[in-house]
């Protein structure tokens, strides 16, 4: 899958989704867009990075357990 991307020199493209990380992390690019609309790299939340979730860990060997009884 193809993902908008915007480079820190403004330059707009789009990129194979398994690079998505590796660019966010070697600072190469500031957006991306997903379903949601666009996302700020380092202010929005991202996988992984910043925000902090309240609600259950739906992720957890646990709350799976919890979710077939």
């Amino acid at each position: 899958m193809m993902i908008n991307v915007v480079y820190e020199d403004d330059r707009h493209d789009m990129l194979k989704d398994f690079l998505l990380e590796r660019y966010i992390k070697s600072g190469r690019i500031i957006k991306f867009k997903r379903s949601g609309g666009w996302v700020t790299v380092g202010i929005d939340q991202t996988r992984g990075r910043g925000g902090s979730y309240g609600g259950i860990e739906r992720r957890s060997s646990v709350a799976l357990l919890d979710k077939g009884s």
